[in-house]
């Protein structure tokens, strides 16, 4: 592309050079009309051979009504007009109006180029080669060939290739590219490592738990690369506007050059005059300002935003984004760290060490967050105890058999299904109730902390203009009480099933205000059906979670909530950018059109309202690559 650049920035310096020696032999020596016009198709033809080719090859295909049919009828017709009785050559404009039209290009190719590159920039994150170990040795194969289970070896300075867990090493990661943050990240044996980090300082031995085509990197990749599929109305509707425009324009043209002359019982003399301003309203008429600068903007605001770690679908998200006027959380991993304690545990009839060992037996198997922080609070597995049985049951908890024993621990829906009578805490936090053969044995206090900056990501949300800011939770109704009230939401509702959640927003989704839409922001695999529902989806926290990335529109590679209001932000500033180009272009072009039609408006006015325009345009779509932290 830069070496395509170059051609071209040398076509136009050679153009340009060519020009002003033939103004200066135009302006010296005598010649015939002729003459001069082989003088200029010189530069002319330097400047612009591809779109008279291209234009002819559109032609061939059926596709006639573009700019680069319109440029070279327009200038075409300025080099011939000459050559009618009584009148000037327009040799130097048609010229002009060719080279500044590749000026345009020029700048539309290199503003495309720089969103390109700040995205592939970014999105640098597949490595070409893994270190693996093989029958001990340390063999560098392409990724694509390292098989689920094997070991790879991650040096200093390197890629990480494949997700998978640290099994030796210690070590920072550099995940500036996924996440938009500069602190690097500390990693040890036992964590959980995924492709697109770099390796900073330690030697990492790491086991594959997926195919490189699976990796957290190549679904990025893939996201980035299928978002320009993804257009926005505005843009649908300018690709349809400039369709229906350009032929309109093109026959308005064709009525301008001959009907007035044709009125005027003189067809011969007016021809000239009203052929030329024709040719000046077809310069001006070209779509091109707002046929590039829509979709460069949109383009533009996918790039800035990948920037900051924020992944956006694609241009229609975009649009949606803008309009959010209700955001609903999950609590848990969103608006909480999701990092559960047992902060108190309260027995019934047996010692507190009996009711965790219980709790955390049954738990044994469950990777949710609660269950976690139970098998922290008593690690030693390594006992008599048989468990047997195990059986989730959605939205209550989990029944198991203990030497013998049916202990069920959960929920009081959980309870209140076995007819045991439960104890109420007034601790806050989750209360995990236990039972052991249909006999409540007591309850474990289990709390989750707050984010730190999920209070300021609230405030922020609100100066965004975000009318209303909803808390939905499975948790029991204290817990979300004192979260709601700690982060000062507007609305919350608690001890909700999934269904639950999704019956709440289409509530939500009904009442929010007209023009408005409704976001729901969660860790994607929980709440897939609810992200789904919602007039926008946003994966919180999503780093490294294929559940997160299929199910929502937009996708946050870190546990911030304050990415949510930068994600709108940047949305809005997109949309803002975009209308004003469209009403800048649409605004001079019309003012110059009327001009044209009179007679007052020149090829040179033209030329502006048309490249000049444009290249402005450019100018300010580019701002949207540029996000203030």
């Amino acid at each position: 592309m830069e070496r395509e650049h170059k051609i071209k920035i040398v076509r136009i310096i050679i153009s340009s050079v060519l020009l002003i020696t033939a103004v200066i032999i135009e302006k010296l020596i005598s010649l015939p009309t002729w003459q001069l016009l082989l003088i200029y198709l010189v530069p002319y033809l330097i400047a612009g051979y591809d779109v008279l080719m291209e234009s002819a090859e559109n032609i061939c295909h059926g596709e006639v009504f573009d700019e680069d049919f319109l440029m070279s009828v327009a200038t075409i017709g300025a080099l011939c007009i000459g050559f009618f009785p009584d009148t000037s050559n327009e040799f130097p404009e048609a010229v002009f109006v060719m080279l500044f039209f590749q000026i345009g290009e020029l700048f539309e190719d290199i503003a495309e180029g720089k969103s390109r590159k700040s995205i592939s920039g970014l999105m640098d994150i597949r490595p070409d080669t893994a270190n693996v170990l093989r029958d001990g040795n340390v063999l560098t194969v392409s990724p694509d060939t390292v098989k689920i289970g094997e070991t790879i070896l991650i040096k200093p300075g390197e890629k990480v290739p494949l997700d998978g867990v640290v099994t030796d090493g210690n070590s920072n990661l550099n995940t500036i590219a996924l996440t938009g943050e500069s602190v690097p990240r500390e990693i040890k044996a036992g964590d959980g490592i995924i492709s697109g980090c770099v390796n900073i300082d330690g030697v990492l031995k790491v086991k594959v738990e997926k195919e490189f085509g699976e990796s957290t990197a190549s679904k990025i990749l893939d996201l980035v690369e299928n978002a320009g599929e993804h257009k926005s109305k505005s843009e649908n509707f300018i690709s349809k506007f400039a369709g229906v425009y350009t032929p309109i324009v093109v026959f308005a043209a064709v009525i301008v050059a001959f009907l007035p002359p044709l009125l005027s019982g003189n067809f011969s003399e007016a021809f000239p005059t009203w052929l030329y301003r024709a040719l000046t309203f077809l310069v001006v008429s070209c779509p091109c300002a707002f046929v590039i600068s829509i979709p460069l903007t949109f383009f533009g605001g996918l790039g800035g935003a990948s920037r900051s770690g924020i992944l956006i679908k694609g241009s229609n998200y975009i649009e949606t984004l803008s309009k959010t006027g209700v955001v609903v959380f999950d609590k848990t991993g969103t608006l909480t760290k999701g990092v559960f304690e047992v902060v108190a545990v309260h027995p019934d009839e047996i010692t507190p060490n009996q009711l965790l060992h219980l709790a955390a037996h049954v738990e044994r198997y469950s990777t949710h967050p609660i269950a976690l922080s139970l098998k922290h609070a008593y690690p030693n597995e390594s006992d008599d105890c048989s468990v047997e049985n195990v059986e989730e049951i959605a939205g209550h908890g989990i029944r198991a058999k203990i030497n013998n024993d049916i202990v069920c621990v959960g929920n009081t829906k959980m309870m209140e299904s076995l007819g045991v009578k439960w104890k109420d805490c007034s601790h806050a936090g989750t209360i995990v109730h236990v039972a052991i053969n249909g006999v409540y044995a007591g309850h474990i206090v289990v709390s989750d902390k707050i984010k730190d900056d999920s209070k300021d990501a609230v405030l922020s949300l609100k100066k965004e203009g975000v009318d209303k800011t909803v808390m939905l939770t499975g948790d029991r109704e204290e817990v979300g009480k004192f979260v709601a009230a700690e982060l000062d939401l507007d609305e919350y509702h608690a001890e909700l099933l999934p269904a639950d959640k999704v019956t709440y927003i289409e509530q939500l989704i009904k009442d929010k205000p007209r023009g408005k839409s409704l976001a729901f922001v969660g860790d994607g695999i929980n709440d897939a059906p609810v992200l789904a529902r919602a007039d926008i989806g946003i994966a919180m926290g999503a780093l490294g979670s294929d559940a997160a990335i299929e199910a929502a529109d937009v996708v946050l590679m870190d546990d911030k909530p304050s990415k949510i209001s930068k994600a709108i932000y940047i949305a809005k500033r997109t949309m803002q950018i975009a209308f004003q180009n469209t009403f800048f272009a649409i605004g001079v072009k019309l003012a110059v059109l009327v001009l044209a039609t009179l007679g007052i408006a020149n090829m040179w006015m033209a030329v502006f309202a048309d490249v000049g325009v444009t290249v402005l345009c450019i100018l300010n779509a580019m701002r949207t690559l540029i996000v203030k932290d």
